[in-house]
């Protein structure tokens, strides 16, 4: 009896040892496990060379008839811009663009006295240098702009008028006299504003809006551009 008695204290002990595991120890303070947060993409470099190439519409202040230097009411074109920026929220850069505009060409007057016209079609273009202000929105693909340029206008601004006639002669001959001026260039300045979203680091899509004013009377216009902008 003893015996089974044994056995059994014996069994019951190594069941014990077998299931316990191993004695684990607390030091009565929870470990607080730490994890990393990644940090989120920039998709705007501090310092970063952009190139840009775009589309644009351009619209006078005045009527076409009224307008001294596109002398039409809105243009097409296109043009090229080049932008260094030395701080994240600052740069400079070089730009230009051209544009086709259609004049009303006065010609004379025919066998009624009735003045004749013609559309001439002129490119016109400019060049200016620039200054950017932008503020790149932290962990966003948006960046809203400022921008400010002075610079030269040219292949506008032609002008139609009549030759001076002899007292009481009457202007009803086909191909009445007319002169016409060559091009001006003027000076003009820029402010605008606009938005770029980058789709990746290096590339991105701006769209912007800026209002010019030409040196003279009649001759402010607006400029709508949209275009693709390549990140170094």
């Amino acid at each position: 009896m003893r015996r089974l008695t044994a056995a059994i204290c014996a069994l019951a002990t190594m069941i014990t040892v077998a299931y316990g595991g191993t004695e684990t120890y607390s030091s009565g303070k929870e470990m607080k496990q730490v994890t990393q947060v990644p940090p989120c993409p920039e998709w705007y470099r501090d310092t970063e060379f952009n190139v840009s190439l775009w589309g644009t519409y351009i619209f006078t202040f005045n009527n076409w008839d009224e307008d001294r230097y596109f002398e039409s009411d809105h243009a097409w074109g296109g043009g090229v811009d080049a932008k260094y920026f030395f701080h994240r929220y600052f740069g400079v850069g070089i730009e230009g663009w051209a544009a086709e505009s259609t004049r009303r060409q006065f010609d004379g007057f025919d066998f009624n006295g009735q003045p004749v016209f013609s559309d001439d079609s002129r490119v016109i273009g400019a060049v200016k240098g620039t200054f950017t202000l932008r503020y790149p929105i932290h962990c966003s693909r948006f960046s809203p702009y400022l921008y400010s340029g002075v610079g030269a206008i040219f292949g506008g601004g032609e002008r139609d008028s009549l030759v001076e006639l002899l007292p009481g002669a009457k202007a009803i001959s086909v191909g009445f006299p007319a002169t016409h001026s060559g091009t001006d260039t003027r000076v003009f300045g820029q402010v605008g504003a606009g938005l770029e979203i980058r789709l990746t680091p290096h590339i991105g899509w701006m769209n912007d809006f800026s209002w010019n004013v030409v040196d003279g009377p009649d001759n402010n216009f607006g400029m709508v551009r949209s275009g693709v902008t390549f990140a170094f």
